[in-house]
């Protein structure tokens, strides 16, 4: 389906609307965050998935997956004998993980790939080691937010730890104006030159604005039992939630 604008400010959050908006932006989805982030995403992803003690043999569950990006990561560090399950909603994001997946460099590992809204409550209970969330976060509200931290801790076993990542707003005012302004004008450019569509990369600026950082998610993730603290990264513009389930 074809990208539609939303309806009312509300309606960014809802999962029909934000399905639809990774299915459009599916066919260049990571070549445009290596570009527009200069690079940073990759390493913010490799810095979220080793804030974990992943260790070989164990389980992780890779929520809002996407197309895979967080998997060389994760499957390195827990080797052929773990099993990674990869989780989404978006068929246009699971078609290119599922590629990914067939690639020679993943064929000794155990990847599972599931069809679903991380909030449907479907993975088994107390099944999961370590967690993962990479750039998923603003596309949610606060009650979402809450509603994954109670799914983390639902399907992690007693002692295991999540991390998640998000881009976010920087506190220093110079550099919040320059990094809104590229992210609200520049990315919707690149976006337009890619896709053809500005509209959905300008869709990232406002989930940004909108999110700010993991300050708030960290309270919820409290809320709902989990030990965590918040974790920065390059001066603010990306920020990430790490802790374990007691």
């Amino acid at each position: 389906m074809s990208f539609q604008a939303p309806k009312s400010p509300d309606s960014i959050y809802e999962p029909e609307f934000v399905e639809g908006l990774f299915n459009e932006m599916s066919l260049t989805y990571e070549r445009m965050n290596t570009i527009t982030s200069f690079g940073f995403s990759n390493r913010w992803r490799r810095q979220c998935v080793h804030e974990l003690d992943i260790q070989p043999g164990q389980v992780v569950v890779d929520l809002m997956t996407g197309m895979g990006e967080t998997w060389d990561y994760i499957c390195g560090r827990m080797g052929p004998n773990g099993t990674l399950i990869g989780v989404d909603f978006s068929n246009g994001m699971l078609r290119y993980a599922d590629l990914k997946r067939q690639r020679k460099r993943f064929a000794t590992y155990n990847i599972s790939i599931q069809k679903q809204n991380v909030l449907a409550g479907t993975l088994p209970a107390h099944s999961a080691d370590h967690v993962v969330v990479s750039f998923g976060l603003k596309t949610f509200n606060n009650e979402q937010i809450q509603q994954l931290a109670q799914e983390i801790h639902r399907i992690l076993k007693p002692g295991g730890q999540f991390s998640c990542i998000e881009v976010s707003v920087p506190r220093p005012t110079l550099l919040r104006m320059l990094y809104m302004f590229y992210l609200r004008r520049v990315i919707p450019v690149l976006g337009a030159l890619f896709l053809g569509n500005p509209e959905t990369y300008r869709m990232l600026g406002i989930y940004s604005q909108q999110f700010k950082n993991t300050q708030q998610a960290s309270q919820l993730f409290q809320q709902a039992g989990l030990n965590c603290w918040p974790t920065s990264y390059f001066f603010g513009c990306a920020s990430g939630v790490v802790g374990h389930k007691p």
